[in-house]
């Protein structure tokens, strides 16, 4: 079992609906009633989708996941709330299960709406073909431009019982989130309160996707959830060490998936980790290390492997964030660049070869503080261009 079926008493599937020529849409279905915490994208064109999660998140409850691939139901008005109420009512008539208990999710093209055949087609097939082993086909029809499907599973020992964590996600590009992801659904069999679950998943996200960009730009779709069904038997508690060794669990599975969807942002051709430390606090050392990820200078630089690291102190000094330049040390890799403000006399050859990997690392130290943050992120290459100058012709 992997993914979101890697919990006690999940089921999923992926079929083809008829958005692409591929499995596009999924459903997640618990065996028992689950308690659920999300986070959204804070862009003020919240795809329909969203809106809705975000009033039922608030009643603590759901039972069903309905997510589809291809058509985003953003920025679609009236008539794509009405379609999202729409798939519940079918869905909670197919799956007998209250509409109430249906969450839903899309992804894909901005402003076209749901064709809802599609969506009743979707869920007719779904019905008939949900498993307990169908987690690895449920994480490749919520793809969009993704190339590989991203998932992740955590088995913990509490109280001399099992307790299980799945989780799946999609997204390689529109992707710079903000108390959000792209498309992110984590299972579990704890037995957690809604709330508890909530402050784990709020806290983690800051950690994870909050610290993930791609290119800069946050969608209208991003939305994370989690479902507990209780079915391990285990309950988590707040300030107990129970709690601890879950929140430390959940932040694993969702760094692992944010790291893997930075390795698979558009066009990539590397995974770059951008380490800011020494920074009057945490939010200065973010501030500086998402201005370089975002950096389109920085990112080609990366991309071409040409180690133009002025590019990488001008991003710094922009970020917003209090720095003094005679204080500021750089690295690539394992090779210091900058000390003190002042340039070494690193050849350029040495420099270049530590961009020639599938991985980079940049560290940069303020020198002033204990704040530090990491970043997740990619190169910007042609092929990304590419892939966004076509993505709707």
């Amino acid at each position: 079992m992997i993914g979101v079926c890697y919990p006690k008493g999940f089921k999923a599937c992926g079929v083809i609906a008829g958005f692409r020529q591929r499995p596009d849409f999924a459903l997640v279905v618990s065996d028992k009633i689950c308690n659920i915490a999300g986070v959204f994208t804070t862009n003020a064109f919240k795809a329909a989708p969203v809106l809705d999660d975000m009033k039922k998140v608030k009643e603590g409850k759901a039972q069903v996941l309905v997510i589809n691939s291809g058509t985003a139901n953003a920025c679609t008005g009236s008539q794509g709330d009405r379609d999202v109420l729409d798939t519940c009512n079918y869905a909670s008539k197919i799956l007998n299960i209250p509409s109430s208990l249906i969450l839903t999710a899309s992804t894909g093209v901005i402003g076209r709406l749901l064709e809802m055949d599609k969506m009743y087609h979707g869920i007719d097939l779904g019905a008939k073909a949900l498993g307990y082993d169908q987690g690895e086909i449920a994480s490749r029809a919520i793809m969009t431009t993704d190339t590989v499907n991203k998932t992740c599973e955590k088995s913990l020992n509490i109280q001399g019982k099992e307790v299980k964590i799945g989780g799946m996600c999609k997204g390689s590009g529109m992707i710079c989130p903000d108390m959000a992801t792209t498309l992110c659904f984590i299972t579990t069999d704890a037995e957690i309160s809604s709330e508890l679950l909530q402050k784990a998943l709020s806290d983690n996200i800051e950690l994870s996707f909050n610290s993930l960009t791609v290119d800069g730009d946050m969608s209208t779709n991003d939305t994370a959830l989690c479902l507990a069904n209780g079915l391990s038997g285990v309950k988590i508690e707040e300030d107990t060490e129970t709690y601890k060794l879950f929140n430390n669990a959940l932040c694993e599975i969702l760094q692992s998936l944010a790291k893997k969807m930075a390795k698979d942002g558009e066009g990539a051709t590397k995974y770059v980790e951008i380490t800011v430390k020494g920074a009057k606090n945490y939010q200065d050392a973010k501030a500086v290390a998402k201005t370089v990820a975002n950096s389109a200078l920085c990112k080609t630089a990366i991309f071409g492997e040409d180690p133009n690291w002025g590019r990488v102190l001008c991003a710094t000094g922009r970020s917003g964030a209090y720095v003094e330049p005679k204080l500021c040390n750089l690295w690539f890799e394992d090779v210091k660049i900058v000390e003190r403000g002042e340039p070494l006399k690193v050849s350029p050859k040495i420099a270049h070869e530590t961009m020639s990997g599938k991985e980079f690392h940049i560290t940069i130290d303020l020198g002033l503080g204990d704040g530090e943050a990491t970043i997740f992120t990619c190169d910007l290459s042609y092929e990304y261009v590419k892939i966004n100058a076509e993505y709707t012709t």
